[in-house]
């Protein structure tokens, strides 16, 4: 699968990310056939090819048919920061709200998947809007995002992906600027309100730099909030092709783009799936085993991937037992925390560990007996493994009073395929 890193060492926007897509390769003319099914007859597209500190990339512009509030002579350049976001009190009229954004959206030819992401983007800020203002997330009136070129851009975004063959997202940690900025708010610090809500909503690490200016609008907030999977710097990635999306201003610390590359897994010789979890281990030699017992389940139920004890021989001839939990990294301190309070324990040691695992399905098998619900573990698009599930299982050999090992054997039986 394709990985999409987002390197956004001078902020992002909805235009740059747009801008940045295009130059990775995506098609110009499909874009505009994606956007022909929204229905708006209000704007024109137009992407060029330019330079910022010597960088080549492309400029991907929202014109809006006959606007007065757009100067053709200067206002083609305002299409980065501060575009659609931080219009005056006296636009609100030319707005739409989130609800009337959404029932567009969903009520056009786009795709499903086109639909959903462009809804969810738009969600993400009329959320953060809502909270600002005291609002429902409905009532939000876009004065900000409501403007037809932010529909564009969102929109844009989200067919791009889908030209891209949906990657997988990866972004580098957030940078913003600092400064004052003008909107609909009044006067406010970098980062914009909404920016800062969006990003705290799905809890993205934040560090802003000495640049004077807005660098992440509301809009690439959303569209970062939405999509990146991570942040941090790349790792184990190949490189394929590099793409930019070119800002307006000139920046006085760092090219004004959007660096979007588009990346193989390195050494990915099998369609097997990666990911990282934390595993958290303790030492115990003074504990009742019925509350390890109420450990083992609490964890389990408040999502820990499993846990498990191993018997060890630990110092002054005591045996002992390690405990293990394994978690989602974003879990860590919550199940550190409980085997603090829980156990007898002092400390909890912590590492990031990476698995490889099968690409999985279930489905139901008919045997002699009755229906078996059975995972199946692929590799390479060959099945692997299969294992039938131990509940079903069980209520098939108590109802028909056959040993669990006889059903067992029947639903391999049925897993495979015919000859």
């Amino acid at each position: 699968m394709k990985t999409l890193y987002l390197d956004v060492f001078s902020g992002i926007s909805g235009d740059m990310f747009v801008g940045a897509m295009l130059d990775l390769g995506v098609d110009f003319r499909q874009l505009e056939i994606g956007l022909e099914k929204l229905h708006l007859h209000e704007f024109h597209i137009h992407a060029a090819r330019g330079q910022k500190a010597n960088i080549q990339g492309t400029k991907f512009d929202v014109h809006l048919e006959d606007d007065h509030h757009h100067d053709d002579s200067h206002d083609h350049g305002h299409h980065h920061h501060g575009k659609h976001h931080h219009k005056h009190e006296h636009e609100h009229e030319h707005g739409r709200n989130y609800a009337q954004i959404r029932d567009l959206i969903a009520k056009s030819a786009l795709s499903e998947w086109a639909k959903q992401k462009s809804i969810a983007v738009f969600h993400r800020i009329a959320v953060a809007e809502g909270k600002i203002h005291g609002h429902p997330p409905e009532k939000v009136h876009f004065h900000e995002v409501g403007a037809v070129d932010s529909i564009v851009d969102i929109v844009s975004a989200c067919i791009c992906l889908e030209l891209l063959g949906k990657p997988a997202i990866h972004s580098a940690r957030v940078v913003e600027g600092t400064g004052w900025i003008d909107c609909a708010h009044g006067r406010f610090p970098v980062p914009a309100p909404a920016t800062l809500e969006i990003l705290s909503a799905r809890g993205v690490p934040i560090q802003q730099c000495e640049e004077p200016h807005e660098l992440v609008t509301p809009t690439g907030a959303a569209l970062l909030a939405e999509f990146a999977e991570k942040f941090g710097p790349m790792t184990g990635l190949i490189p394929t092709k590099v793409g930019y999306g070119l800002g307006t201003r000139d920046n006085k610390t760092r090219p004004n783009v959007l660096r979007a590359v588009l990346c193989e897994a390195a050494s990915q010789t099998h369609d097997w799936e990666t990911d990282t979890i934390a595993v958290l281990q303790t030492n115990l030699d003074d504990i009742n085993s019925e509350i390890l017992g109420r450990v083992m389940k609490t964890a389990l139920r408040q999502g820990a991937l499993d846990v498990f004890y191993t018997p060890i021989q630990m110092k002054k001839n005591r045996p002992g037992v390690l405990l293990s939990v394994l978690c989602p990294e974003s879990d860590a301190d919550k199940f550190t925390e409980l085997i603090l309070r829980e156990t007898s324990a002092f400390g909890v040691r912590r590492y990031v560990s990476e698995r490889r695992k099968l690409q999985r399905e279930f489905k139901t098998v008919n045997t002699p007996y009755g229906q078996v619900a059975i995972k199946i573990g692929k590799l390479d698009g060959q099945t692997i493994q299969a294992a039938p599930e131990y509940e079903s299982c069980k209520r098939l050999a108590d109802q028909s009073g056959v040993p669990l090992k006889t059903i067992y054997d029947a639903a391999y039986v049925a897993s495979r395929p015919a000859q």
